[in-house]
This record gives structure tokens, sequence and C-alpha cells, in this order.
């Protein structure tokens, strides 16, 4: 058998048990917040630059993109490739 730690080591051995046991009560606070605020909505059409209130057409040289959609050919009368 070893002999018992020096109560300077049974202290440190404490503190830094309420401090863990701290963290992961805070960790699970924060996480209750921010799961009680519902599931998560997509971003408005604006932030993914498909058009806002008062903008009629978008910028010189700027079009938005869509997820999964091909690129327009480079010149008129082009076929796309099949």
């Amino acid at each position: 058998m070893t002999p018992d730690p020096s109560p300077r080591s049974k202290w440190v051995a404490i503190i830094t048990g309420a401090i863990s046991i701290l963290v992961a009560v805070l960790y699970l606070g924060l996480i209750l917040v921010l799961d009680s605020r519902g599931p998560l909505q997509p971003p408005p059409p604006e932030a993914l630059g498909f058009g806002s209130v008062g903008a009629s057409r978008p910028a010189a040289g700027l079009t938005p993109r869509v997820w999964g959609a091909t690129a327009a050919p480079a010149a008129a009368g082009v076929p796309p490739h099949a």
C-alpha cells in the first residue's frame, strides 16, 4: 500500500473536480438555451444573393447561382453537351 497523499494534493484534486463539474453544468445550460430556441430556419433569399427588396436586377456580371443548376453555354447557338 502507498501512503496517503499530502493534504495539498487532496485539495488540488477536489478543486479540479469542482471546476470540471462547473464546466459540465455550464455546457449543459448553454445547450439547453440553444435547443430551446427551436429548429433552425433557412436564411432569407436576399442573404443568398437571389434578389432583394428594391433591386430589379443584379449588378453587371453578377448573376444569382442555383445549387445544382448547370451553367449556360458560353456562346449563343452552342448546343449543350449530351
